[in-house]
């Protein structure tokens, strides 16, 4: 479990590919503190065991389906990523629920300064705005931040000065690659809604969650 508050910026050293899977090596220093080999460290949002530990660097695998699903595969040495230990149980929960389980990836579309915040529009599929709200939580790059608009095609937010200095964000470009992944709550109450949303085979195709139904349910 992480909360999307990045610890420190590190530096991609070596990117070694087999066939299908890759182990990258990671230049750090502060996510180091404590960690031991099977911690889990988000690397621009992606939750990744960590396998070796070295005077100042880390290494961990990248299964296929970590490299389909994020932008990982893309890095090259030298290229700058988030990171962040998983939260201790005692810890402050600064920013939201992030697993580090990557939903996808969007593309900048748009960057502005809007006098000492920046926007950054994002353009992602569907399957990942459906799950995107006006004044939610969406992880960009393992970055906890606040969607301030979200149509059908993308969603923007408004980064402030702290946020962009810290962070790989102020490294990123329009036509930029960057690992998304949705509030997880929302994915669990349209899991758990499933079964109250008619049936698609043989049925009327309407939903059952009516307002007869929460009444009944005590909302």
């Amino acid at each position: 479990m992480f909360t999307g508050l990045v610890e420190e910026m590190g530096t991609l050293q070596n990117l070694q590919w087999g066939s299908r899977s890759c182990v990258l090596t990671i230049g750090c220093h502060t996510v180091l503190e404590g960690s031991k080999i099977g911690d889990s460290i988000a690397v621009n949002g992606v939750c990744l065991t960590v396998t070796g530990l070295g005077g100042g660097y880390f290494t961990a695998d990248a299964m296929p389906e970590t490299l389909n699903r994020s932008s990982l595969g893309d890095l090259v040495p030298g290229s700058s990523v988030n990171l962040e230990r998983a939260m201790p149980a005692d810890g402050r929960f600064g920013g939201h629920i992030v697993s580090g389980h990557i939903d996808g990836t969007g593309t900048i579309t748009g960057i502005r300064q809007d006098d000492n915040a920046v926007w950054y529009t994002v353009a992602a599929k569907e399957e990942i705005l459906r799950y995107i709200v006006e004044k939610g939580s969406i992880t960009i790059d393992g970055i906890s931040l606040t969607v301030a608009a979200v149509n059908d095609r993308e969603f923007q937010v408004s980064i402030i000065p702290h946020t962009q200095k810290v962070t790989s964000l102020r490294e990123k470009k329009q036509g930029s690659i960057v690992n998304l992944e949705c509030d997880i709550i929302g994915k669990y109450v349209e899991k758990l809604l499933g079964p109250y949303q008619g049936s698609k085979e043989g049925g009327t195709g309407q939903s059952a969650l009516t307002e007869e139904f929460l009444r009944q349910h005590g909302f």
